[in-house]
């Protein structure tokens, strides 16, 4: 299964309603990308324009692009961004793929659909 790379920058509102009543945020989207047929391998707070870097596998481009749209929807993101992340010497299936096969689009909207926002926000 394909990795994908997600970046995701907070509003200063959304940092605030953080501190005031901390989340682990990684717990309140995992459902979203469960349902979209993925799995985070790894998520870390960071340093410089973006606040959380993670590497999320996903069946296809079309999946990873369902996820950010549904954690831009959530609000409190300045910005979302996914990137394909290939392994060196290795075509990943997602590229290959296109939007082929994979999940169905209602599962996709309903995946989206399931999406909260930070308390506060």
């Amino acid at each position: 299964m394909p990795s994908y790379l997600v970046q995701v920058a907070y509003t200063p509102d959304a940092w605030a309603a953080m501190v005031k009543q901390p989340q682990n945020r990684l717990e309140a989207v995992r459902p979203v990308v469960e349902k979209l047929g993925g799995k985070f391998e790894h998520a870390w707070l960071a340093f410089g324009e973006y606040d959380i870097v993670a590497v999320v596998e996903l069946p296809e481009n079309t999946d990873a692009a369902a996820f950010s749209m549904a954690v831009a929807a959530g609000g409190g993101r300045q910005s979302v961004q996914d990137h394909p992340a290939a392994e060196r010497g290795r075509r990943s299936r997602g590229h290959a793929q296109g939007a082929r096969g994979g999940v169905s689009s209602a599962r996709r909207i309903t995946a989206c659909q399931s999406f909260t926002r930070p308390s506060g926000t």
